[in-house]
């Protein structure tokens, strides 16, 4: 997993802004992002957060999503930090 990520993966803050009571309100969370073109890739990717037992989904059709609180921090404890 942890390879996939230093590779072709992201992790960083997803910002988001909602109307609220007629004003905008931001707010952010970490999340990671893992994009591949091949599909083979992104079944690895998937079936290795799967045995992890790591919450994700697709939210596009290249790219893996972990955004979930637990997910992020059970996925922070194999991956660490990309240097």
């Amino acid at each position: 997993m942890r390879g996939l990520m230093h590779s072709d993966g992201y992790r960083g803050a997803n910002r988001v802004r909602r109307p609220v009571g007629g004003e905008d309100k931001w707010y952010e969370y970490p999340r990671y992002l893992f994009k591949n073109e091949s599909a083979d890739i992104l079944r690895l990717c998937g079936d290795a957060l799967d045995r992890l037992g790591v919450d994700w989904r697709h939210n596009k059709r290249n790219e893996i999503s972990v955004a979930r609180r637990a997910a992020v921090a059970r996925l922070d404890e194999f991956v660490g930090p990309k240097y």
